[in-house]
């Protein structure tokens, strides 16, 4: 069992930038890959990015790409997502998630691949 704890939510204005951090409770966190999602009120939970854990790979949302940037630290199994440029369509409710298997591209969009959840944090982006 694998326990993930977002932080760094809040409110900010428009072209702001947040930092999202999530810690995992894993020793062996470097062999999961971690996703990012996120939901607003009313809407499905959606992909917003992600890191493999074979080969470093990322991949991110067509509504977030060159804006949003997924790194992590697996010397303090810790994924971060650095959110630039700030929309308030971003608002939502943001998860982080952790997968066993192995995925790549379009297979790391789905939150059913995904074994473990964080609680979310809430991103609020005022106009």
């Amino acid at each position: 069992q694998v326990q993930l704890v977002e932080s760094g939510g809040g409110l900010v204005q428009a072209g702001g930038s947040l930092r999202l951090s999530c810690a995992a409770s894993t020793r062996t966190f470097s062999s999961y890959g971690m996703g990012w999602f996120r939901q607003a009120p009313g809407k499905e939970r959606e992909f917003v990015g992600a890191s493999t854990w074979r080969g470093g790979n990322t991949y991110y949302a067509d509504s977030v790409k060159g804006r949003f940037t997924i790194s992590r630290d697996n010397a303090k199994n810790t994924v971060y997502l650095q959110m630039n440029s700030l929309k308030p369509e971003d608002t939502a409710v943001y998860y982080c998630a952790a997968r066993e298997a192995y995925c790549s591209g379009y297979g790391c969009y789905s939150p059913g691949g995904y074994d473990y959840w964080g609680q979310g944090t809430q991103v609020t982006v005022s106009s």
